[in-house]
């Protein structure tokens, strides 16, 4: 690390080298490199290893006295982070933690889709790694068992689910994913045993998961506020009222709502949100056919994006003008995601659109805003960002240190910004991006209200007075918004099996306002936009808490 004395950055960096080597894939996803054939130990041991490691950590950066500002923010951001990841390996929530999104079964075969193929070495790499997964596969089904033996088991909902995710995978039901991956590797890099093996390995979990753990999995899908909180915490970097929070995510929905149906007005009169979206879905204006040219639609504006935006809203350097777009390979949950550049930026970030199978014609209305959302303005300017300030932040802040709170508040907080900086002008367009706004604000009452089985207040005008089921979370997100029907199931799963982080999107944004509504008044006519940006973006990622520190310090 350049200019880093020893002490807080020093013990931080030793620590990632030190993670690394026990989470080769937590390495990849954080762009270093060294660790491309290598795989995480997803037994127990390995989890308790990871933990002690964590552990040890924690105790040794919080007898460290900071040199400066930036050490004090560093150990700040480390303690909470880390200390988190302690205290749920010490509550048995990581062991189990299995969900139709991102668990250690959708993390093994994704890490395969960030491996460069241009080298002979890099498809031998990925071959070593192939060779690897069905180790990684008996430690998962070890940590389950594990897991079901603690009464800390995920619900049956997930266990189910991701054993369809592992058939897809598979190739149960069509191309194996592993096969297809390995189909352009050179003549003389034989990865066909590997690719079968991982296949197997996954046909196998897939049984496994269906015979062996199924009725071990509890039925109930709610944690329970208890759980909750730690998640909630973990999501956010922040302590909140969990009620209060709920209350808010109500009045969040409905004030969006309206604005919804002032532009509704405007698309087709007299139509409802429902009606002016079929409306929108029937314009060929926003129409694209294929998958390829949904691809080339979306790379595209985010190219175009990244080109308007720099130097007159936000300071973007070279290496953050390459943002990759691309079609994630089917079977994952279906919605788009980011991933970050290495650490030297030979591997750009990159946008992923996960799609439903089959499907091959699309609205852009409602996808425009999310261009933004995984690019620029959002994870992209982000994330990258941070990993580019080598010069201040240490490699834990940079690459390892991400919080949901702060990273999907910011993108959600980016989508709204693009409307103000003028580029939400067409009322498709902002439609899509309202509509995204109006889904996160129901996330926030939804997940919360069936994890802690709460009560739907009076005058909701949606079940009143009833308590929160999955049933219910389903009805509410297909008649009270006008979110894709054909992924609001999805919807549901994912909030069943990562409580507290779908809320992370409208809570964080919630806190980027008011930090920014404080800074404008602190700063009066002095405030300047791109400055509060900028100097918001170089923190890198923190907890929320830690976030409003930084900046009215």
């Amino acid at each position: 690390m350049a200019n880093h004395t020893a002490g807080v950055h020093e013990a931080s960096d030793r620590f990632v080298d030190e993670y690394a080597t026990l989470d080769p894939i937590s390495a990849d996803y954080a762009g270093l490199t060294g660790y491309e054939s290598e795989m995480t130990d997803f037994s127990p041991d390995g989890y308790r290893e990871r933990a002690r490691l964590a552990a040890r950590a924690v105790r040794q950066i919080e007898a460290l006295e900071p040199a400066d500002d930036s050490e004090r923010a560093a150990k700040a951001h480390f303690l909470e982070r880390v200390g988190l990841e302690v205290e749920l390996h010490e509550a048995g929530l990581d062991i189990g933690n299995l969900n139709v999104i991102a668990s250690s079964v959708q993390n093994v075969r994704a890490v395969f889709d960030l491996m460069p193929t241009g080298t002979e070495q890099q498809w031998a790499d990925i071959g070593t790694r192939l060779a690897k997964v069905p180790d990684a596969v008996e430690g998962i089904k070890a940590s389950l068992l594990h897991a079901a033996d603690n009464g800390r088991l995920a619900a049956l909902r997930q266990v189910t689910k991701v054993a369809e995710q592992c058939e897809t995978w598979s190739g149960a039901h069509g191309d194996s994913f592993f096969a297809t991956l390995v189909k352009d590797a050179p003549e003389n890099v034989r990865l066909e045993a590997p690719a079968r093996a991982a296949s197997e390995a996954y046909r196998e979990l897939a049984r496994f998961l269906r015979e062996d753990v199924a009725d071990k999995a509890p039925k109930k899908d709610a944690v329970g506020e208890d759980v909750y909180e730690v998640w909630s915490r973990y999501f956010l970097g922040a302590k909140l009222d969990l009620h209060e929070a709920y209350e808010w995510g109500w009045d969040e929905f409905f004030r969006v709502e309206k604005e919804m149906t002032a532009v509704a007005e405007r698309i087709k009169k007299g139509a409802t949100l429902a009606e002016a979206a079929a409306a929108l879905d029937a314009d060929p204006r926003y129409r694209i056919q294929g998958r390829r040219q949904f691809e080339q639609w979306m790379q595209q504006l985010s190219d175009a994006a990244l080109a308007e935006l720099r130097g007159v809203h936000f300071d973007i350097p070279d290496p953050l003008m390459r943002l990759d777009c691309r079609i994630a390979p089917d079977g994952g949950g279906a919605g788009a995601y980011y991933t970050g550049p290495s650490d030297d930026f030979s591997r750009a970030g990159a946008m992923w659109w996960s799609l439903p199978p089959g499907r091959e014609e699309f609205s852009t209305w409602r996808e425009v805003s999310t261009v933004y959302h995984e690019g620029v303005p959002g994870h992209h300017l982000q994330i990258a960002t941070g990993v580019y300030q080598a010069e201040s932040l240490n490699r834990y802040q940079r690459l390892f240190g991400w919080v949901s709170g702060h990273g999907e508040g910011w993108a959600l907080y980016a989508e709204r910004l693009m409307q103000e900086l003028g580029y939400l002008t067409d009322d498709g367009n902002l439609m899509g991006m309202l509509d995204a706004h109006q889904f996160r604000a129901a996330r926030v009452i939804i997940d919360i209200g069936m994890h802690l089985e709460l009560e739907i207040p009076q005058g909701a005008g949606f079940h009143d007075g009833e308590r929160w089921t999955p049933d219910l979370g389903l009805e509410f997100m297909l008649t009270r918004t006008i979110s894709d029907a054909a992924l609001v199931p999805d919807e549901i799963d994912r909030y069943l099996g990562w409580p507290g982080q779908a809320p992370s999107y409208k809570l964080g944004e919630r806190y980027w306002l008011q930090l920014r509504d404080e800074a404008r008044r602190r700063d009066g006519e002095a405030f300047d936009s791109k400055d509060f940006h900028m100097r918001a973006l170089r923190l890198g990622s923190m907890g929320l808490d830690n976030l409003a520190a930084g900046l009215r310090g």
